[in-house]
């Protein structure tokens, strides 16, 4: 894999976690007893911590991208454990691949 797909892939990996751990320990104002800014939305959260889940993001991503790269490199799950025999095109229907 280039370094500019493993970068990418790793973004990938990034954002969608980044997004799950958004939501994690968030407290609303009225949740934690503090007093609301005016026009500011009820589920507004109080305290988001913004760098404790960057950091979370993170190390979770970093993780998983491991388990990513290692199952690319050694092939440890691979598309015939995957995608069952139904689902399988017939071979005669798939291009033929000459290595010379």
């Amino acid at each position: 894999m280039k370094i500019g797909s493993a970068i990418a892939v790793y973004l990938l990996f990034w954002t969608v976690t980044l997004f799950v751990t958004l939501p994690l320990g968030v407290r609303t104002h009225e949740e934690a007893g503090a007093e609301r800014v005016r026009g500011q939305a009820d589920s507004a959260p109080h305290a988001p911590m913004l760098a404790r889940k960057m950091l979370l993001t993170t190390l979770i991503s970093a993780a998983l991208f491991a388990l990513f790269y290692g199952n690319f490199v050694y092939g440890w799950i691979g598309f015939d454990d995957v995608v069952p025999d139904f689902l399988r095109p017939p071979l005669e229907a798939l291009p033929r691949l000459d290595r010379n």
